[in-house]
C-alpha cells in the first residue's frame, strides 16, 4: 500500500506544475537557511579544529565585579594574576591554559608593504590544552615564556604573506611591532569565528604590553581548564565554585560582590552574548531559538496547508470514488500524509544541495576568513527531522479536512 501511495504522490507532482513548484520552493528554501544556520552554529559552537576537547574542557572568560547599593558593575575578561595565582593552583585540571581574549593588531612590513596581523599573547600550556596541527617547527616552552624570549608561532598563511609560497620560516625572524622574533612554528590556520584561539601570530604572554603584576581580578585574557577526562567535569567545577566563593574583594570599598563562573563552551559564550550571570543562559537561548525556528516554519507551512489544500481539491473526484469503494477516513488521512512526506522530501533534498551549495561558496568567500562550514551528519539528521517535521505539518489538516467530505459533496466538487 506503501508503494501505491508513493506512486500516486509521484503522478501528482506533474498534474499540476504550478503548485508542485510552489510546494518545493518553499520546502527546498526554507530548509536550506536552516541548515546554513545549523551548520555555522556546529562551526562555531561544535568541537572543531582545534578545540577538539571541549567534552572535557571548562571556560573561564569574564569577571564581575558588582556594587549592589549603588548598581554600579565591572565586567570583563580575566587577569594573568588570576589565572596563575588562583586557577594554576586548582587540584582536579590536568591542565590550565590561558590566551588574550581577543587578539591584538600587529604590524610588521614585507619589503615597502604594511602588513596587519592579529597577534595572541599564550601561555605554553595554551599549546598543550588545544590541539593545533603545526606545519613545520614546534611550540615555545615554558622555559622560553618565562625567560621572556622573543619567540614565535605564527599561520601557514602568514609564513606565505611574510616569506613566500612553500618557503620554511622556522628558525627565521619575522619584525612585529619594530621588534624582532624568531619563529619556532607554522600552524594551520584557525577561523575567524572562534575567536578565543584565533590569530596570525602567537607570542608568549610575558610579551604583552599590559602591567603583568597587576593584583586586579579583571584583565585582558580567558583560560581553559581541562580535566583528565569528560566525568571529571563536575568534579572540576565544584572545586572552581568553592574556591570562587573564598576569593576575597580586591577593592571591597568599591565593589562588594564577585561574580566569576567555569563554564562549557556553549554557555561561557551565551553567557558573554547575553549578559545572564546568575544563572545558566542556555535554556533562554534554547526557548529563543526554538521560538525563531518554529515562527520560520510556520509561514511557508500555513502557505503550504494553502496550497495542499488547493491541490486535493482537485482531487475531489477521486476522493469520492475511492470513498464509494469504501476507502476509509483514515486511510485516505495517510495517503495524503505520505503524499506530503514525499514532496517534502525532495524538496528537502534540493535544501541539501542548495545548503551544500551556500557553504561551499560562505568558505570559499573569504567571508569568514578560514572558514570550514560543513554538512556533517548533525546537520543532515537536522535537515531530515525538519522534513519530517515540515512534511507532517503542512499535510495532516488539508489530509483530515478533504478525508471528511461526504460522498456526493466530494463527487460534485470535481464536476
Amino acid at each position: 500500500m506503501l508503494i501505491n501511495y508513493l506512486k500516486i504522490a509521484w503522478k501528482v507532482l506533474g498534474r499540476n506544475r504550478f503548485f508542485t513548484f510552489i510546494s518545493l520552493f518553499g520546502i527546498s528554501f526554507t530548509l536550506m537557511i536552516l541548515l546554513v544556520i545549523t551548520s555555522f552554529l556546529s562551526h562555531l559552537l561544535g568541537e572543531n579544529y582545534p578545540e577538539d576537547k571541549r567534552d572535557r574542557s571548562l571556560y573561564v572568560m569574564r569577571s564581575v565585579m558588582r556594587n549592589t547599593k549603588q548598581n554600579g558593575q565591572m565586567t570583563g575578561p580575566i587577569s594573568a594574576y588570576f589565572v596563575i595565582n588562583y586557577l594554576e593552583k586548582m587540584q582536579t585540571p590536568e591542565k590550565v591554559a590561558f590566551m588574550s581574549f581577543v587578539p591584538s593588531n600587529v604590524n610588521t612590513f614585507v619589503g615597502n608593504k604594511k602588513l596587519s596581523l592579529f597577534a595572541k599573547y599564550t601561555d605554553a600550556e595554551f599549546w598543550n590544552v588545544l590541539n593545533f596541527k603545526f606545519i613545520e617547527g614546534k611550540p615555545y616552552q615554558t622555559n622560553q615564556v618565562a625567560n621572556s624570549e622573543k619567540v614565535v608561532v605564527i599561520t601557514e598563511d602568514t609564513r606565505r604573506q611574510y616569506f613566500g609560497e612553500g618557503v620554511a620560516a622556522v628558525g627565521k625572524y619575522i619584525n612585529i611591532n619594530n621588534e624582532s622574533y624568531r619563529i619556532s612554528g607554522v600552524v594551520k590556520e584557525v577561523p575567524i569565528t572562534r575567536i578565543h584561539v584565533s590569530s596570525d601570530v602567537y607570542m608568549p604572554y610575558t610579551h604583552d604590553k599590559i602591567n603583568l603584576k597587576n593584583l586586579e581580578y579583571n584583565g585582558r585574557y580567558c583560560a581553559i581548564l581541562l580535566a583528565s577526562t569528560s566525568a571529571d567535569v563536575p568534579k572540576m567545577r565544584a572545586e572552581f565554585d568553592n574556591m570562587a566563593a573564598k576569593l576575597p574583594l580586591p577593592d571591597p570599598k568599591s565593589f562588594d560582590k564577585l561574580i566569576i563562573h567555569a563554564d562549557d563552551f556553549i554557555d561561557g559564550m551565551l553567557r558573554n552574548f547575553t549578559g545572564i550571570d546568575e544563572e545558566s543562559p542556555r535554556d533562554y537561548f534554547m526557548r529563543i531559538g526554538a521560538i525563531f525556528a518554529f515562527l520560520f516554519m510556520l509561514l511557508p507551512a500555513v502557505n503550504l496547508i494553502n496550497v495542499n489544500i488547493s491541490r486535493i481539491l482537485e482531487r475531489s473526484s477521486e476522493i469520492g470514488v475511492r470513498k464509494a469503494f469504501g476507502a476509509s477516513s483514515p486511510h485516505l488521512v495517510l495517503q495524503f500524509i505520505v503524499e506530503n512526506i514525499a514532496i517534502t522530501f525532495i524538496g528537502g533534498l534540493i535544501g541539501f544541495v542548495g545548503a551544500g551549495l551556500v557553504v561551499y561558496i560562505i568558505n570559499n568567500s573569504g567571508l569568514i576568513p578560514y572558514g570550514d562550514l560543513t554538512i556533517n551528519f548533525t546537520v543532515l539528521a537536522t535537515g531530515l527531522t525538519l522534513c519530517l517535521i515540515f512534511g507532517v505539518l503542512s499535510g495532516v489538516y488539508p489530509a483530515f479536512r478533504m478525508s471528511r467530505l461526504h460522498i456526493v459533496k466530494a463527487l460534485k466538487a470535481g464536476e
